[in-house]
């Protein structure tokens, strides 16, 4: 049976303008049932995607496969934007721009799910090392519920009018491919959206859905240390300047950036991602490399992480009377900010739909979620009315069981993240699906 969960919160209701519209009655059943028709397609296509996973701005034959389903639907789709990125145009008459993007791109880790479709892929990066490569993040699962999200659009024509944009982005586990497809011109060369909407699964029971009004998702910098010493014979060690014995002091250190420093009230991550030094046990190196992952919500907090790595990297560096370490930074990420207004009223026509899981809404004055989205380059560009949602990917039988047992859901990045593909990816459709109708409906 069909059930919504609906919240109590009529004063923030009342406290923001309606932009999204309410749907026709019957609207989210004619979307079970279009997924329903299309669902073999849709499992085949998540299963094929998960076999085959490519790493950012290498997803020539994912964005082939999706420009080649689009294209069989009635889009006009232009590839190789913003490198491997592609975009899918319907025009239905006169009406807002409405775009919906996805991801494409997989991360480089070896899979351990078990499952009969588990990826068993290798690739050679951009770095010259090859490694196992899986869709840990769930990106598989989005670019499902992205096609039956077009599939549905497409069906029901007759209760929308406008233009709608599929959009299909790479290397979005690196930060940069957004910025890629905005760089090549993509809210120039394609009709800019007037509303924006897009998804991510994660860890939370399958089928439920979260709306968060303003900050969604934190800002995240990556940082890589190279600290240098002087190498020398590992039994010899005051003839060297021991870059590992930095390295490992700059790991402890760097750490009361956040327990002495940061506001406590305020959130904020510095996590050493990787530490790579040395060759062998008895040679003593001269160079180590770390690098970092800092996450934040506010720009105060983002500017102490940042300056705290570069003080606390710089005295390690002193203090071992070694030159100054190298620290070099790529493109950071902003925080997803969601509009508030549309926001509240997207979650108004979700929570009436009946959907089969949990539909609930967080207000602004609460924090976001700590993982970051390059999908704030979007926003960023001017497409300032814009929602991100969460939907929950975890078998619920699974969940009760490893709460039992005292241990630990597998999360997003994991190699034993499986989302639960049939509800997961139905959520999405009919998250995305209601979402674009409730702006763009007639």
């Amino acid at each position: 049976m069909r059930r919504a969960m609906l919240l109590c919160l009529p004063l923030m209701m009342a406290a923001v303008p309606a932009l999204a519209a309410p749907v026709k009655p019957g609207t989210a059943a004619r979307i079970d049932a279009q997924t329903t028709k299309n669902w073999p397609e849709l499992e085949a296509l998540y299963k094929d995607l998960h076999s085959h996973p490519e790493i950012g701005f290498t997803e020539t034959r994912t964005a082939g496969i999706l420009s080649e389903k689009l294209r069989k639907l009635g889009f006009e789709v232009t590839e190789h934007v913003g490198k491997t990125g592609l975009v899918g145009v319907l025009k239905n008459g006169p009406g807002p721009v409405v775009m919906v993007r996805v991801e494409m791109d997989a991360l480089p880790m070896e899979e351990k799910t078990g499952l009969a479709w588990a990826s068993k892929a290798q690739q050679t990066g951009a770095d010259g090392k090859t490694t196992y490569v899986m869709h840990a993040c769930g990106h598989d699962i989005h670019m499902a519920w992205w096609l039956g999200t077009a599939q549905a659009l497409v069906a029901m024509k007759d209760q929308w009018k406008g233009t709608l944009i599929m959009i299909g982005q790479p290397s979005e586990e690196i930060g940069e491919g957004a910025r890629a497809m905005i760089d090549d011109g993509l809210f120039t060369r394609f009709p800019k959206p007037d509303y924006a909407f897009a998804a991510h699964v994660g860890a939370a029971r399958a089928g439920d859905v979260e709306v968060k009004q303003g900050v969604a998702t934190s800002n995240s910098d990556s940082v890589r240390v190279i600290f240098h010493g002087q190498g020398a014979h590992g039994s010899m060690p005051n003839m060297s300047i021991d870059p590992i014995v930095m390295g490992a002091r700059f790991v402890e250190d760097v750490q009361t950036v956040i327990s002495r420093q940061k506001d406590p009230q305020k959130f904020g991550v510095v996590t050493v991602g990787y530490f790579r030094s040395g060759t062998v046990a008895n040679i003593i190196p001269d160079t180590a490399e770390l690098g970092l992952s800092l996450r934040s919500f506010d720009d105060e907090t983002r500017k102490l992480l940042n300056s705290g790595v570069d003080i606390t990297a710089q005295s390690v560096a002193a203090m071992s009377r070694a030159p100054a370490p190298e620290i070099s930074r790529r493109h950071g990420i902003s925080s997803v900010v969601n509009d508030e207004a549309l926001g509240a009223s997207t979650y108004a026509v979700l929570s009436k739909a009946g959907l089969p899981g949990a539909v609930k809404l967080e207000p602004a004055y609460k924090p976001g979620w700590t993982a970051s989205e390059d999908y704030s380059e979007f926003v960023m560009a001017g497409v300032t009315k814009s929602v991100f949602f969460s939907i929950g990917g975890s078998d619920p039988a699974m969940l009760e069981k490893l709460k039992a047992e005292g241990k630990p859901v597998p999360v997003n990045h994991s190699p034993f993240f499986a989302p639960v593909a049939q509800p997961a990816i139905r959520a999405g459709v009919e998250v995305l699906t209601l979402s674009v109708l409730s702006v763009a409906g007639k």
